[in-house]
């Protein structure tokens, strides 16, 4: 008897268990929103937020304004916005109205170029957060997609490193030279749950080599971090060493009869070796090697001036990112690309580089900075600390001396005594 009390007890357990989880059920979907999307938000259909409101009156009132919004003219706009509308259209549903390519792309721009929050768009341009977290990725990765080609090539055979070489013998005195090498590192604020994702590492590597027209000609974003520093861990030290990149062979100086190898122009941060030159330390050096040491940094200011322009104009950097690393990296990778395209566009280029590069006067040797140095220090980038291995082999001292004899002989320039250092 007691048997059978015993299973009638449990099975009306059951069915009360059973009755409380439709209880539960029914509760939850009545507490789901009744409509697709806040009214506030559907509002954007009618023609409401900053996109209508504001982008729409620039570009058919004020021109002028309209170039500094998105930090490019309405050509180049329309260029690139031909350019991804197949990556990036999304067709229309019966529950809602999809997002043109054209508002798609200004949100972009604006959210790299303003450093604004996915919040403070939302309510600006009134598309909900969740959305903008998925569409300015996906129109980053787009932009990047569709011009890398054209506008961030790696040069892949010694006439187009020669090209690059040309440049910083012409622009800055400095021959045998195939770029400009510098790092940062990319902040990321995370959210909970990527602890353990991540290994507490909430940070990404942009390492970039740049000519002499200050364009980044190799990024890595995301680079590996080794034991040895981020350069170990860089793709274009592997390439250097494999000698996979075609660099040209040794030459001559001008004026000289000893071979040089091409190299790379480098910070302290960096080891020195054959093929990456980098600055005497500076504690009681000679006059001759502050000489070496002032044309370096003549050449290594085009990087320096890259990072710089590319953190002003797209202030999503002064801040740590609030996005999945992979994203974060679609998001860089899209600077860098619109970097080059808007230096190589003529009628881009005045806006985007208004006041913001380093010139020099060589009549009298001052430099007038650029507006990014004068500017508040970014939150959402860090320098490059010193990488492991900086102890040089004699071949690597060889061929700094020997570009230091050249900087005080052969390729003197006159200005270089009017800068202090005689």
């Amino acid at each position: 008897m007691d048997h059978v009390l015993l299973m009638k007890v449990t099975s009306i357990m059951c069915i009360v268990e059973a009755v409380q989880r439709k209880k539960k059920a029914l509760n939850r979907l009545q507490k789901k929103r009744s409509v697709w999307v806040k009214p506030w938000i559907e509002r954007r259909q009618l023609h409401h937020g900053a996109y209508y409101d504001l982008l729409k009156e620039l570009e058919a009132e004020d021109i002028k304004r309209d170039k500094y919004f998105p930090h490019m003219d309405k050509s180049s706009f329309d260029d690139i916005l031909e350019k991804i509308t197949p990556l990036i259209k999304r067709e229309d549903t019966h529950m809602r109205k999809a997002i043109s390519p054209e508002e798609r792309l200004a949100l972009t721009l604006r959210f790299l170029t303003s450093g604004n929050t996915y919040q403070d768009m939302e309510c600006l341009y009134r598309v909900p957060r969740s959305t903008l977290s998925k569409l300015i990725p996906e129109t980053c990765k787009a932009i990047y997609d569709v011009l890398k080609e054209d506008y961030l090539k790696v040069p892949e055979t010694e006439d187009d490193w020669l090209k690059v070489a040309e440049g910083f013998n012409e622009k800055w005195q400095f021959p045998n030279c195939i770029g400009a090498l510098d790092g940062q590192i990319i902040q990321i604020n995370p959210r909970p749950g990527w602890v353990s994702m991540y290994k507490n590492n909430f940070s990404i590597i942009q390492m970039a080599l740049v000519d002499a027209d200050y364009k980044f000609i190799y990024v890595d974003v995301g680079c590996r971090v080794d034991d040895g520093g981020v350069w170990h861990g860089c793709s274009l030290k592997k390439a250097l060493d494999d000698g996979t990149i075609n660099i040209p062979g040794p030459q001559c100086l001008p004026g000289r009869e000893k071979p040089m190898p091409h190299v790379i122009v480098a910070d302290k941060v960096f080891p020195l070796k054959e093929t990456i030159m980098k600055p005497y330390p500076s504690r009681g050096i000679s006059k001759e090697k502050e000489i070496f040491n002032y044309r370096l940094s003549r050449a290594r200011r085009t990087a320096e001036n890259a990072f710089g322009i590319q953190a002003n104009r797209f202030r999503v950097f002064q801040q740590p990112f609030r996005a999945h690393p992979n994203n974060v990296r679609s998001m860089v990778l899209s600077t860098c690309v619109l970097h080059n395209y808007l230096l190589t566009k003529p009628s881009s280029r005045n806006i985007y580089t208004l006041n913001n590069l380093d010139i020099e006067n060589i009549k009298t040797g001052i430099v007038t900075e650029g507006s990014w140095r004068r500017g508040p220090t970014p939150n959402g980038i860090a320098p490059l600390e010193s990488q492991c291995g900086n102890r040089a082999g004699g071949p690597a001292k060889l061929v700094q001396n020997e570009f230091c004899d050249y900087f005080n002989g052969n390729g003197k320039v006159e200005w270089e005594w009017r800068v202090g250092l005689e």
